[in-house]
């Protein structure tokens, strides 16, 4: 007979009320986007992540990890046992250092890493660093985004196309290429997508058909990386309050983001750092190719 952990019964949460509903009092800001100008401020897991040493000992990249989804999967590995290279723009120097005080606040190493994706040698610079700084690179998180909002096709420049492609394929293509061939069996390649690769708005037709590229791009790589051992696979986050929302939205959309879900509200980007994690641990071990959505509701094909 199992002994059970705790004499307290778990208290559970009414998902509609696990987070700040819209109306979000939060205005437009400049892009990149920072947590320190967001109202309601994002929830990370600060509070609430617990981790249970399903990653110890491992080593990790993640794309975008000074704020959002990014950051809140980089304090789930910490907590999980994992060090983190943490990738992000320079002028979100800020933001980063208050994701590396979360990782060494859980006792793991972090190795603040500024850069541009848009930079083949960049790229290659965060594998490298993996290597240099833990030794190893288990698990690689492309999770960097570039998106911008417009209401006709013609409003999208040629240069603006250019850099979401980049950022979003491009740079995850470069990083797969650098990281692959040097992992070892047990290694994962997680992608961020989104429930915009499936239910594209035409507002944001550059970035939608990225995060459809993203879907297809890992379930071909899945099939090249098995042969190595390495599983490859995606998370598609439906809407999520990130510092993406208010520094590239209108601001009556940002007003009302995530009130068409089941949930009635946007997710907190701690709400899908157990998805990383799961598909970073040997809980999915027969887990490639796949697609893991984290919607609110959102249905996917």
């Amino acid at each position: 007979m199992f002994e059970s952990i705790s004499e307290r019964a778990i208290e559970l949460v009414d998902p509609r009320q696990a987070g700040p509903q819209p109306p979000y009092p939060s205005k437009g800001h400049p892009g990149p986007g920072s947590e320190q100008q967001m109202l309601p401020r994002a929830d990370h897991g600060e509070k609430s992540y617990v981790g249970h040493g399903r990653l110890h000992g491992l080593a990790a990249v993640i794309t975008g990890a000074d704020s959002g989804i990014g950051r809140a999967v980089a304090l789930a590995y910490a907590r999980e046992g994992a060090d983190v290279v943490v990738s992000f723009l320079p002028e979100e120097e800020e933001d980063a250092a208050e994701t590396v005080r979360l990782i060494t606040d859980a006792g793991r190493r972090a190795f603040a890493a500024p850069g541009n994706l848009l930079e083949s040698s960049y790229c290659v610079y965060l594998v490298d660093a993996a290597f240099r700084e833990f030794g190893r690179l288990d698990v690689l998180v492309n999770n960097a985004a570039f998106q911008r909002v417009h209401e006709k096709i013609e409003d999208w420049s040629i240069e603006e196309l250019d850099r979401t492609y980049k950022t979003n394929i491009y740079a995850m293509f470069e990083l797969c290429r650098a990281a692959l061939p040097r992992m070892r069996a047990g290694g994962s390649i997680i992608n961020t997508a989104s429930v915009q690769a499936y239910q594209p708005s035409g507002q944001l037709l550059a970035y939608a058909s990225t995060k459809g590229a993203i879907v297809a791009f890992t379930k071909a790589l899945a099939e090249l990386a098995i042969k190595q051992g390495v599983r490859v696979n995606a998370v598609a986050p439906g809407p999520v309050w990130t510092p993406l929302i208010p520094s590239t939205m209108p601001a009556e959309k940002v007003k009302t983001f995530g009130k068409d879900t089941l949930m009635g509200r946007a997710a907190q980007p701690g709400e899908l750092a157990p998805a990383y994690v799961f598909l970073a641990s040997n809980d999915a071990t027969f887990m490639t190719a796949s697609t893991m959505d984290v919607t609110g509701g959102e249905m996917l094909p």
